[in-house]
């Protein structure tokens, strides 16, 4: 982490990212990742709460940013419906995407955990540079994301899109946007809402407070909960982000995140 920040940094920059509402896959314990499932009535429910807590605490954005994945754009639609700020702008960005889990894609947690041991699918899951097995055109979802038209109308040729990715990956394809369209907004003072994905968040999680490549498997994040992180004029965090709304219920709901890669107990 940035080391002394909270003491000598004053923060400068307030900005509001999360992991979407809760979908079916989440529910059913499978890798969804570039798999475009919508959010279930639970993670409707969560954007909802989430635009209410950020209602109450009077935040206004000017910008909001969200992967091109659906459980990432419905969750900021929702928000913004709970804040009565629909008119405000909404970019999507393939780059703000779920990390990519390669042939891990549509597999059920807790059954690899039971095939490949606990604490592989916590490596796979959690580590920073470890790369599952890519997807393979044999795949039952690689012709569904790859000739998905928004993959398109990327930044880059669908062909060199990624077919796996560590977190390592996520990070790097994400920093240019970042660099480039969210950093300059928020530099210019405007309030900014990111709605993407677990792993997408924690990349940038890493990358704005200098989070160590060992310290990041510990980071767990729960679906539909607003996180407020506060920056200085480097864009460093200034102390640790924090998860906003009822404590108790986010320990828990953070539990159940990390329970989703172990075996059941008979």
């Amino acid at each position: 982490r940035h080391e002394g920040s909270s003491s000598i940094s004053m923060s400068k920059y307030k900005l509001i990212m999360l992991r979407h509402g809760e979908g079916a896959w989440n529910k059913e314990n499978r890798f969804c990742s570039w798999v475009d499932q919508k959010l279930n009535s639970e993670g409707m429910e969560e954007a909802r709460n989430c635009g209410k807590q950020l209602k109450a605490l009077d935040f206004e954005f000017d910008l909001v940013f969200t992967s091109v994945l659906n459980r990432s754009i419905h969750t900021a639609w929702l928000i913004l419906e709970e804040l009565g700020q629909e008119w405000v702008p909404v970019e999507s960005s393939w780059r703000l995407n779920e990390r990519h889990y390669g042939a891990l894609i549509g597999l059920n947690r807790e059954k690899m955990a039971l095939n490949h041991g606990e604490e592989q699918v916590r490596i796979w899951r959690r580590s920073y540079n470890v790369t599952p097995p890519p997807i393979e055109e044999s795949h039952p979802y690689y012709h569904e994301i790859y000739n998905d038209r928004r993959y398109k109308v990327c930044d880059v040729p669908v062909d060199q899109l990624p077919r796996s990715e560590s977190l390592k990956d996520v990070l790097e394809r994400l920093l240019p946007f970042w660099n480039e369209r969210i950093a300059p907004e928020v530099l210019s003072g405007k309030t900014i809402l990111i709605s993407a994905h677990g792993n997408s968040s924690r990349a940038l999680l890493k990358h704005l407070e200098g989070i160590s490549d060992d310290d990041i498997i510990n980071i767990t994040l729960p679906t539909g909960v607003p996180i407020l992180l506060e920056l200085d004029e480097n864009l460093h965090a200034v102390g640790p982000h924090q998860f906003l709304g009822d404590q108790e219920a986010i320990q828990a709901a953070i539990k159940k995140v990390e329970d989703q890669g172990k075996v059941k107990k008979s």
